[in-house]
């Protein structure tokens, strides 16, 4: 037979010393063990609980402290300290009727006791602003339940209800994260606080916070995995998180097409929380960015959607640049830039925009020749061959046509020009003409032609297309 260990009266005060000194030292759970040892040693001195109290107390752990005070009450009655102790947890509990009968306790003993008075009297204020919090919110006036729940939570905040009521009011007020900040002290000061939980998590996932949703539901089911309400809203929770993280998986991996795919099923999956539905579609609109068509269109919605959304007028505006829209492009760059002035890459954006669109008001080759600025030379040469043969001034007649057919046909040759020629187009792709005066070293006349050859000299034209 094991008979337990009977701590040795000089084992008992090793155990209080060290607990002494590990809490003087500000080691609170290795003091509290030693507190175990003490109490499981002697578990008839009043003195060993209100010190593992004190323990207690300073981890925060009000809860756990009240049976170890009430447990020295019981052993000693007119032991005051721990009266006053722990009425002044029933009272930040917000249980003022328990906390008022502690106080009068000490006062019966101890007439003249300050401490007790006083708290007695915050005990009486606090019942007096809890009747006026409950009245304001039964008559619907929410922004006075939560002037008044302020004061009481001052006074009262370990008080669960106090707190789900402000966070109920904040819900009510339109104002979520409030009621956020409330509702999280709220679930660690009951012991089974699952609709706490549960509200946490439709809050956080109602602004878009999918993973703290999933955490906070999670919590809800670690107290009982069979909770119907919790596991219906996991379960939801849970396969909109993961179509969202694995459409970003696949942004990253430059699969937008797959990833467009994943967030149209996260609309499916959420039609009715804006949030998800504005995120997909800023999304999608940023995928068709990366493959330029139908963006705008999109982007567009997007934009009605949440007019202040900087990553949509980002996006709007590439796909703009990607359609040789650039004054457009200019125009959502500068409407983002005025929502975020300090945000370098809208900077860096309007500056492009505002260079390709200078740009365009001379001379856009890609635009002339009619391909897209990921042309290849093949691509630009058949171009060329096709609208030089189109535009050649031999074709019209009067003389107004054919010196709008000269101009054209100018600007073909030049076209051709720029673009086959590898370092003039990188020069132009950047923003600069490279037959433009302006940005020749020295500056001068207008265009030179090669060997002082102009073909369009004089009224006769001389010059012929020869098909190759």
């Amino acid at each position: 037979c094991y008979l337990k260990h009977k701590s040795t009266p000089v084992e008992i005060e090793h155990h209080l010393e060290m607990g002494r000194k590990l809490l003087a030292a500000g080691q609170l759970a290795e003091a509290l063990s030693h507190y175990h040892s003490a109490v499981e040693g002697d578990s008839k001195n009043y003195l060993t609980y209100y010190k593992r109290a004190a323990v207690f107390l300073a981890m925060g752990k009000s809860k756990s402290a009240l049976p170890d005070l009430s447990q020295a009450i019981q052993l000693k009655p007119d032991f005051l300290a721990a009266r006053l102790q722990r009425g002044n947890i029933l009272l930040k509990q917000g249980n003022t009727e328990e906390a008022r009968e502690d106080f009068l306790a000490v006062l019966n003993r101890s007439p003249d006791h300050e401490e007790a008075h006083d708290q007695l009297h915050k005990a009486d204020d606090l019942e007096l602003l809890q009747e006026e919090a409950h009245e304001a919110h039964h008559r619907g006036d929410y922004i006075t339940t939560v002037q008044v729940l302020e004061k009481v939570i001052e006074l009262s905040p370990w008080d669960p209800e106090s707190r789900e009521l402000r966070a109920e009011c904040y819900i009510r007020l339109g104002d979520p994260r409030k009621a956020i900040m409330d509702l999280t002290p709220a679930t660690r000061l009951r012991a089974d606080n699952r609709a706490a939980f549960l509200k946490l998590s439709q809050l956080h996932y109602s602004l878009g916070e999918h993973h703290d949703s999933l955490s906070q539901v999670r919590e809800c089911l670690k107290l009982d995995q069979d909770d119907k309400e919790c596991f219906s809203h996991y379960k939801q929770v849970k396969k909109l998180s993961k179509q969202l993280d694995s459409a970003e998986e696949l942004i990253s991996e430059q699969r937008y097409q797959e990833a467009i795919e994943k967030y149209e099923s996260v609309m499916r999956t959420e039609p009715n929380v804006a949030f998800y539905t504005n995120k997909a579609k800023e999304r999608i609109c940023f995928c068709l960015m990366k493959s330029a068509e139908e963006a705008v269109d999109i982007c567009s919605e997007a934009h009605q959607r949440e007019p202040q959304n900087i990553h949509v007028l980002r996006d709007r505006a590439e796909a703009y640049i990607l359609q040789q829209e650039y004054e457009k492009a200019v125009e959502d760059y500068q409407e983002a830039r005025e929502f975020d002035q300090e945000n370098q890459e809208l900077r860096e954006g309007l500056e492009r925009a505002q260079k390709l669109l200078k740009q365009s008001r001379k001379r856009d080759y890609y635009k002339i020749l009619g391909v897209s600025r990921s042309a290849n030379k093949q691509e630009i040469i058949k171009a060329y061959r096709k609208l030089a043969q189109q535009w050649h001034p031999d074709n019209f007649q009067s003389e107004a046509d054919k010196k709008e057919a000269e101009k054209k046909f100018i600007d073909i040759a030049s076209a051709k020009e720029v673009l086959t020629d590898p370092e003039m187009r990188q020069k132009f792709d950047s923003g600069e003409d490279p037959l433009d005066p302006e940005n020749q070293q020295g500056g001068g006349g207008g265009r030179e032609w090669p060997f002082g050859f102009n073909p369009f000299e004089g009224g006769n034209f001389h010059f012929k297309f020869h098909r190759h």
